[in-house]
Order: structure tokens, then C-alpha cells, then sequence
């Protein structure tokens, strides 16, 4: 019973309390490329900091997978990533798009870029305080990295094709709002995080990896932000269709009665 004891006074730290080093390094690489974005954006360097937002959400993608995958996670590693993601999917984005098209509408362009920052910490405090185990293959709302990366990619398809002015401007204004509303709502996003691929299906899979990454490298300005946008789509059409298959079949239950 002593030995036990001692081993378990000098044993690990509980799972809540340690600081996994890999996974935060990422998480700082991702703070690190929305801070940079920020700063490229006060600079007036739209496409760097458009760069930066896209560079953030690789790193958020992969410390989260790397902490899974290695069995580090962590409440340090879930608040710190809570933390760094306002920053670089919040913050971020309400700047880069408010130097870059919200400006010239005074209040209401400012007020814009508020809202959606406001909403990101909403919507990230939810995310920590809901039941992991109740969601793992679908997020409740937009998940920031894909509103941030909505605004990031629209830049740079609005730069390839060069579009400016109220063409953009407006449409833009529009997002900025409609991305803020999907943060908090509670319509469902499929999750890709707790992907489970059957060995049957793994050749599959890695040939749909190669195709999407032959269509990415065609024309990133354009895939990327089609791909982004049918993600954030998804959503409210996904909803729509279980509403209407739902008040059909209701219709069709009451129909059988009569």
C-alpha cells in the first residue's frame, strides 16, 4: 500500500491538469498566424492576412487531431484552443474584414465586425460547455474556423476574379452578418473530427484525398472558397430539407388516420 502510494505522489499529473506540449506548440502556431493576420490587415495587406486566417485553421485542424491521436488531451489544451481560435477566427476576420470592406459604411460596418466577434465567443464558450459525448459527428452552429475561412477565401476569390466596389461590398456586409447568425444557431454542421474509417473503405477514402487535392491545386483562389461556402450552405439546406421531409411525413400520418 505504501508503494502504491508513493507511486501514485509521483506518478502522472491528472489528465485535466497537464500541459501537452505538441498539441499547444500547434495551438500557438495557430495564435501566431491570426495575430500576423491582424497585423497584415491594419498594414492594408489584405491577401497576407486572408493567407494567415487559411494557415490558422491548418494548425487548428491539427492540434486537435495530435492531441487525440497521441492521448494528450486536455482542459489546459481545450480553454488554450478556445482562447487562440477567438483570436484567430474571431478577431481575425472581423478586422481583415472591416479594413477591407465594412469600413466605408461607418456604425454599421463597425457594429458588423462586433457582432461577429461577439458571436465567436459565444459560440466557442457553448462549444466548452456542451457534452462531448452527446456531439461527436456534428457541431451545434458554424464552427468558427469555417466562418472565419469564409471570409478569408472570399478575398481571394474576389481578388482572382477582381471584383471590388458595392459588387462586393454589399454582398460581403450581407455574410458578415449571416455568418454571425449561423455561429449561434442551432442548426447542425457535420463534424469531421471523429472520422472513423473502415479498413474496407480506407483506399476509398485516400483516393478522394488525392482528387481533392488535385482540384485544390487547379485553382485555390476559386476551390477554395467553393468548397468553404457549400460547407457553410450545408447547413440551412440540411435543416430545410428535414423540415419539409418531416411536415410531409406529418401530413401523410394524419391523412392514414382519416
Amino acid at each position: 500500500m505504501k508503494q502504491r502510494h508513493n507511486m501514485a505522489k509521483s506518478g502522472d499529473k491528472p489528465k485535466g491538469k497537464t500541459i501537452c506540449l505538441l498539441p499547444s506548440i500547434l495551438t500557438t502556431a495557430s495564435l501566431f498566424s491570426g495575430f500576423y493576420s491582424i497585423i497584415s490587415s491594419i498594414n492594408g495587406q489584405f491577401h497576407h492576412a486572408a493567407v494567415a486566417i487559411i494557415i490558422a485553421g491548418i494548425f487548428d485542424g491539427l492540434d486537435g487531431r495530435v492531441a487525440r491521436f497521441t492521448g494528450t488531451t486536455s482542459n489546459f489544451g481545450k480553454e488554450y484552443d478556445s482562447l487562440c481560435d477567438l483570436i484567430s477566427f474571431g478577431m481575425a476576420p472581423a478586422v481583415l474584414a472591416y479594413e477591407w470592406v465594412l469600413q466605408p459604411y461607418g456604425r454599421y460596418g463597425w457594429l458588423a465586425a462586433f457582432l461577429y466577434v461577439a458571436t465567436t465567443a459565444l459560440r466557442l464558450a457553448r462549444f466548452n460547455t456542451q457534452d462531448t459525448k452527446e456531439a461527436k459527428k456534428t457541431f451545434t452552429g458554424l464552427p468558427c474556423p469555417a466562418a472565419g475561412g469564409t471570409i478569408a477565401t472570399a478575398l481571394l476569390f474576389c481578388k482572382f476574379f477582381q471584383l471590388a466596389g458595392r459588387n462586393v461590398e454589399i454582398p460581403m456586409v450581407v455574410a458578415v452578418y449571416a455568418l454571425s447568425y449561423l455561429m449561434v444557431s442551432s442548426i447542425p454542421y457535420q463534424s469531421f473530427k471523429q472520422a472513423e474509417t473502415q479498413a474496407k473503405k480506407a483506399f476509398q477514402v485516400l483516393v478522394a484525398v488525392v482528387l481533392l487535392i488535385m482540384v485544390l491545386a487547379t485553382e485555390p483562389q476559386v476551390t477554395l472558397f467553393s468548397l468553404v461556402l457549400v460547407y457553410v450552405l450545408s447547413g440551412p439546406l440540411a435543416a430545410v430539407y428535414v423540415l419539409i421531409t418531416r411536415d410531409r411525413k406529418v401530413v401523410e400520418d394524419q391523412e392514414k388516420l382519416v
